[in-house]
């Protein structure tokens, strides 16, 4: 595997080649992710374990989108098989994975255990505000106002967002690159800061996006007599930008390290 250096620009065009390559295989790339957020589900539903195996799994799940989107460059059939493809490589492989999501697994828990010690559980509640929506918007704001709660967002996001830059190309880095789990971290973690200037524009279209189709569903809201109709609308629309963003994370790697395995035919 070779580093390699992309300009700032390289950003934007990783956010729309994930668009691109969705709607080649739309339908398969939503069923992947429902499959994805249904065995989330599944897993949240069993107590202590099941948040840690969810936990676990997204380095493997990211993994998966990642081939999925190799394969639809390529011109085959993104299918389940994907989620389980890395680990058919072999035994040494498999776990080298396993490796990683038990250390992201741990790392998230360690984040969240500190986060809500210094919010309190204030965040824990706001969640559980917002899930009985029995409060009003005033109330609401007066919880997102409290120093303690936005001191503990503060560590909790920004704890995450360190927490994904050695994790964000160590999957791949193993897959393709073979590399061992430590390897994988260090370099992932190199690759993102070596790069930053173009994660950084790549966030910034991430947030353009989701501005734009706010600014635009409200103005369609203010327009329609019956504006509930918009809201409804931003369930399916959360789902296709977080399908789109995981089908861009392959050319998140594929421009940030050389690698023949990892290469495409074609490019969107």
């Amino acid at each position: 595997m070779k580093l390699q250096i992309v300009p700032a620009r390289q950003g934007v065009l990783w956010v729309q080649r994930g668009f691109g390559v969705f709607f080649r295989r739309p339908l398969a790339f939503a069923a992947l992710f429902v499959s994805f957020m249904f065995f989330g589900l599944v897993a949240l539903l069993v107590p202590y374990v099941g948040p840690v195996v969810m936990l676990a799994s997204l380095p493997l799940v990211s993994l998966a989108f990642m081939l999925a989107t190799q394969r639809t460059l390529n011109g085959e059939f993104p299918g389940p098989s994907v989620f389980i493809a890395p680990l058919r490589v072999n035994r040494e492989h498999s776990l080298a994975l396993f490796k990683l999501g038990l250390a992201y697994a741990t790392a998230s828990l360690a984040i969240i255990v500190l986060s809500d010690a210094i919010d309190g559980g204030k965040f824990e509640a706001l969640q559980d505000a917002l899930a009985a929506g029995n409060e009003e918007a005033p109330a609401i704001a007066a919880r997102l106002s409290e120093a303690q709660l936005q001191i503990g967002l503060l560590v909790r996001f920004g704890l995450a967002t360190l927490l994904s830059l050695p994790f964000w190309h160590a999957p791949a880095l193993v897959h393709w690159g073979a590399q061992s789990v430590g390897k994988s971290l260090f370099f992932s973690t190199m690759a993102c800061w070596r790069n930053l200037g173009a994660f950084s524009v790549y966030a910034l279209a991430w947030g353009g996006v989701t501005l734009v189709f706010g600014l635009l569903a409200n103005l369609l809201a203010a327009l329609l007599p019956d504006g509930q109709l918009i809201a409804l609308a931003a369930v399916p629309a959360a789902l296709l930008f977080s399908t789109v963003f995981y089908a861009s994370l392959y050319f998140t790697f594929s421009d940030c390290f050389a690698n023949e395995a990892a290469s495409t035919v074609e490019t969107v």
